[in-house]
């Protein structure tokens, strides 16, 4: 594993370009990356176990031979996108909310956008990384980004961001460091190249007129590295580990069910009396059979007898479905077709995601971490709001909340009502204030008119009684 001090140690040699090419070289070969990419290939639902996978057969001579007449259907399963969205969707699909509502404006406008993609990798890859500059957040995956650790405290102290069109092309490394960061790029020979001097991330710019742009007279920095590794877990691993063979072997059986379902693989046939046939007789009538479904027999001397034999359908069935519940509970992953029969009453579907909430409970942890340290290097001090993005018995639960509705304040009310989102509770509550004080002038016009008329109506009685 390369370090941050091996990094000190390249600086001190002036061998830096070389040291980021070694690093990144690495890193692309590290046990975590191809990990990180065999996950990506199952989140595009591209199994690669079955991609490989060729049925074979044995000669007659014993060698062990691709079946040239076998149909070999691929069928991929989509459990790794549906349960990995599905777990980030929960926690992050109404966003973040933070008790101080200027907190968001200073993260950048799409803060909740990058958080989310942010946690998908890191679900998918084990880990993600968040880069803060000036005014927004920026997302960067383990398959891009190589980090450097510090020896002693394990912090990340540095780190090298790549990426490249094509293999032909140049390809280009940023240098990320405490005090700044210098770009790169490979020139003639593949080899590495300052493209950038170094910077800092904060500009220190003058005012000028309005026609022209700010000219730049310095440079700051946060103090520690902009950047903060976001796990999916305590594990520090991608949800694939431990996940790949249960979807392997339930790709592994419906494709050979389909296969079986297209080769009728349990159609075979007996040959009696033809004990004169040699075995290049006997290979010849039997691929002229598995080819052409016909063959020439002499039937004087010889019987041809085809047997059947029915496809395990109901063990198949039962098997698979057996696999795909295993595959929800050992991820944690609520598995919809349970609630698709019946009412289920709020009860029913707290238990139901007790196992989603345990999970959610570690993952939104990561995220917290991972927000605050963002936070500290602006000098916030909040902690992110998750509203967990779940099905409910929503007429059960509004009559329960309107029955706590005369001990709870608006906003709270409005908090636990299951059909509004956090952003809406805001909007809703100063529309309720607007309304509340346009309801006060009319009432304050009204009575205003009221006591107008009152008086006029004194002053006629007034006139009248003084005449008389």
């Amino acid at each position: 594993m390369t370090t941050y001090q091996d990094f000190e140690k390249a600086v001190e040699k002036g061998r830096v370009p070389q040291f980021i090419q070694s690093l990144i070289n690495g890193h692309k070969s590290s046990a975590d990356v191809k990990i990180a990419l065999e996950a990506d290939a199952y989140d595009r639902q591209e199994n690669l176990t079955i991609g490989t996978f060729v049925q074979m057969m044995y000669s007659l001579d014993g060698r062990r031979i691709m079946n040239p007449v076998a149909s070999n259907m691929k069928i991929a399963s989509n459990f790794f996108n549906i349960l990995n969205n599905q777990r980030t969707n929960y926690s992050l699909g109404n966003g973040v909310t933070f008790t101080d509502e200027s907190v968001k404006d200073k993260l950048g406008q799409d803060f909740d956008t990058v958080l989310k993609k942010a946690a998908r990798y890191a679900l998918i890859h084990g880990c993600s990384f968040l880069f803060f500059n000036k005014d927004r957040c920026h997302c960067f995956k383990l398959t891009e980004f190589a980090p450097l650790y510090d020896e002693s405290t394990g912090i990340l102290r540095a780190g090298v961001r790549y990426y490249q069109i094509d293999y032909t092309k140049p390809m280009t490394a940023v240098l990320y460091e405490e005090d700044g960061y210098t770009v790169y790029r490979t020139k003639k020979g593949n080899t590495l190249e300052e493209f950038q001097p170094k910077r800092g991330y904060l500009e220190i710019t003058n005012t000028v007129p309005i026609d022209e742009n700010p000219e730049v007279v310095g440079y700051e920095n946060y103090g520690p590295l902009p950047i903060v590794p976001l796990w999916g877990s305590d594990l520090k691993q991608s949800t694939l580990v431990g996940m790949r063979e249960s979807i392997d072997s339930y790709d592994l059986i419906r494709s050979g069910f389909a296969n079986d379902l297209r080769d009728c693989a349990q159609v075979y046939w007996l040959i009696s009396g033809a004990m004169g046939m040699t075995d290049n007789d006997l290979r010849k009538f039997r691929d002229r059979l598995l080819l052409d479904h016909i063959a020439l027999a002499d039937t004087d001397n010889a019987t041809v007898t085809p047997y059947t034999q029915d496809i395990p359908f109901q063990a198949r069935t039962a098997f698979l479905d057996q696999i795909r519940q295993q595959i929800y509970e050992d991820f944690g992953g609520l598995n919809v077709s349970n609630f698709s029969s019946g009412t289920k009453t709020a009860t029913e579907i707290q238990a139901a995601y007790q196992p989603v909430d345990d999970r959610a409970d570690d993952f939104e942890y990561q995220i917290i971490q991972a927000v605050q340290q963002i936070l500290k290097l602006i000098g916030i001090e909040d902690t992110p709001i998750f509203k967990r993005n779940r099905i409910t018995n929503q007429l059960e639960q509004v009559q329960m909340v309107m029955l706590e509705a005369e001990y709870l304040d608006d906003e709270t009310l409005l908090n636990k009502l299951p059909n509004i989102t956090p952003d809406e509770v805001k909007d809703i509550l100063k529309r309720r204030d607007e309304q509340d004080a346009n309801r006060m002038m009319q009432y304050d016009i009204a009575n205003q008119n009221d006591n107008s008329d009152n008086e006029q109506g004194n002053e006629t009685n007034q006139n009248e009684n003084g005449n008389g």
